[in-house]
């Protein structure tokens, strides 16, 4: 089954992780359950698919989430490439491990945001490699939750796009990341719930 950008597959309630996808390393982030905000949570280094099977499916668990918000590599165009679809086969594989709805948001800005934040806080080479992913899934669920908001907010009066990665390219610049941003230095991750499926 093709894996659609179709935010009304997420359910409207509960814990959302972000995903910015790598072949090696993947940025983990985590919304509060009333999606608020999003924390990065950690940057998971990947290693065969079955350690990387159980790590998602535990993360899925233990933070009770109700779905995935991966970022969606595209050109400047908005045309996709070689990268899109291995994020594509990546959110699909994720939705079968775990269960779960994944949405796909444009990611066009999140590294250089994420980058630019982490220099602005002085963060040395070595510990910038280590945050990066991890804040540019930040940047992408925070992203995602400001566009889900503004859509919802509007959709009685205004004709609203289905798909997140056809919205505004700049979105993300009118996302409001000074919240984000606060816990650069030492992310905050949030509270652990441990017990309990979620399937």
């Amino acid at each position: 089954m093709e894996i659609r950008q179709v935010s009304e597959a997420i359910p409207s309630k509960g814990r959302l992780g972000g995903i910015d996808f790598g072949t090696v390393r993947v940025g983990v982030a985590i919304t509060d359950p009333d999606r608020v905000l999003a924390s990065p949570y950690e940057t998971y280094q990947r290693r065969t698919t079955a350690l990387d099977e159980s790590y998602f499916q535990q993360l899925a668990r233990e933070e009770r989430l109700e779905g995935w918000i991966i970022g969606l590599p595209l050109h400047m165009s908005g045309d996709e490439s070689q990268k899109s679809q291995e994020a594509r086969e990546f959110g699909a594989w994720l939705q079968s491990i775990t269960q779960l709805p994944v949405v796909f948001f444009d990611e066009r800005y999140s590294s250089s945001f994420a980058s630019e934040a982490l220099s602005h806080a002085g963060m040395s080479r070595k510990k910038k490699k280590k945050k990066i992913d991890q804040l540019a899934a930040q940047i992408i669920l925070q992203g995602y939750l400001e566009w889900s908001r503004d859509r919802n907010a509007r959709q009685d009066c205004e004709s609203q796009p289905s798909d997140p990665t056809e919205s505004n390219p700049n979105a993300l610049h009118d996302t409001d990341l000074k919240l984000s941003l606060i816990h650069i230095s030492e992310p905050t991750r949030p509270e652990r719930i441990g017990g309990g499926g979620v399937w």
